[in-house]
């Protein structure tokens, strides 16, 4: 059967402006991961291919397929490197593509839009259906004065200047965002574009206008992704669960003259587990380690449960989760190394601090701005209370 639509995603290895961006940590994941997901959770996307020239790039992109176990739609192919020069167009990649497999409809997603959602994909292709658009592509409504000059003389485009709109009546006008484009096989193989016959468009919020191009381009949209994520944190935390050391603490080992280990907590993050039981939300902490000052340290807090000596995070939250008789959506947990990987991956809000392990940046929800010990624990309450 042949699949009605298909996402093609094209990632290259080469980027002279930001080296390897495609697989560059934003946000707590590797760009392309962005796009990929808002793909897979699209229904009427029947597969996704992600096609690129580097081995690199190829080899993470096939461990998160693995990691999220979408193995029968996710799918990521080679690149002929003749299409992935500084040169090459995008449609010798997608004309190479349309070459080797058979499909009805083509949505191209450009991994340089990490603001792209589910709802945007759904939405225009159900678009598409339904007007017989020949192809489709994504803009933002810019509501800006736009002039030319010609000749070393100026005048406006899209106004007059005599009788300026105001903005609320002005209708703008529409820009490519570059987010997304949408056409059949065959139109694609008959005309060699991405846009041909009646061509339709679909309006993205004006913030998606960033793509990732320039340096630049990557800090703002960098601070655009957190504030959604702020906007669509789980508020309906119940239980709220850290690791110790790294987390609460810098990580680091202390010894006294007289041999006593000692460790380095933070006073912000008291303040936070207090604003916690104001909210009347559970606390937890499970640790790798078994130190009395561990102990004393969660006492101190008033920590409503505390685990030391954990080989099995994961079954011991599982067998928390049951005691309290709440989900895994209605936890928050915040950790540091790989041995919190699958709390911070089950948990309905997983955070990390700024100096963990790469392969918990690549995971968590929200990376936090903070190293641990220095606050960490408090920002990501902060997070969940406002």
């Amino acid at each position: 059967m042949v699949d009605k639509y298909v996402a093609f995603i094209p990632v290259r290895g080469g980027s002279k402006s930001i080296p390897f961006k495609n697989i560059k940590p934003i946000c707590g994941k590797p760009l392309v991961f962005w796009t990929i997901d808002a793909a897979v959770q699209c229904d009427l996307i029947h597969k996704i291919y992600i096609a690129t020239d580097s081995c690199e790039i190829k080899n993470l992109v096939n461990t998160y397929i693995k990691s999220i176990n979408k193995e029968e739609k996710v799918f990521c192919i080679d690149r002929d490197p003749q299409t992935a020069t500084d040169t090459a167009s995008t449609e010798s990649a997608m004309l190479e593509f349309a070459q080797k497999y058979v499909f009805q409809n083509i949505v191209l997603i450009q991994a340089t839009s990490p603001l792209l959602r589910t709802e945007d994909l759904t939405q225009a292709i159900e678009s598409y259906n339904k007007h017989f658009f020949d192809s489709l592509l994504s803009v933002v409504r810019q509501k800006r004065f736009v002039w030319k000059q010609q000749s070393g003389v100026s005048f406006p485009v899209n106004y007059d200047y005599n009788n300026r709109p105001r903005r609320q009546e002005f209708e703008g006008y529409l820009v490519e965002n570059g987010a997304f484009y949408i056409t059949s096989r065959k139109a694609l193989l008959s005309s060699l574009c991405r846009l041909s016959g009646k061509i339709g468009t679909y309006v993205m919020d004006e913030v998606t206008y960033f793509e990732i191009d320039e340096p630049s381009d990557w800090i703002i949209v960098e601070n655009l992704l957190k504030k959604r994520q702020k906007k669509k944190l789980n508020k309906n935390i119940k239980l709220f669960v850290t690791d110790c050391d790294g987390v609460l603490t810098d990580g680091g080992m202390y010894y006294s003259e007289n041999g006593d280990e000692m460790k380095k907590f933070n006073t912000k993050d008291g303040m936070g587990f207090s604003l916690l039981r104001k909210a009347n939300i559970k606390t937890a902490i499970i640790s790798g380690e078994d130190r009395k000052i561990i102990e004393d340290r969660a006492m101190k807090l008033n920590v409503d449960y505390i685990f030391m000596g954990a080989k099995d995070k994961i079954t011991l939250l599982k067998s928390l989760i049951d005691e309290l008789d709440i989900t895994m959506q209605e936890v928050a947990y915040i950790g540091d190394d790989i041995n919190d990987i699958e709390c911070i991956q089950a948990a309905g809000l997983g955070f990390t601090v700024k100096d963990a392990v790469n392969d918990i940046l690549e995971v968590a929800d929200i990376v936090l701005p903070v190293e641990g010990g220095k606050g960490a624990v408090r920002e990501a309450i902060e997070y969940i209370l406002y």
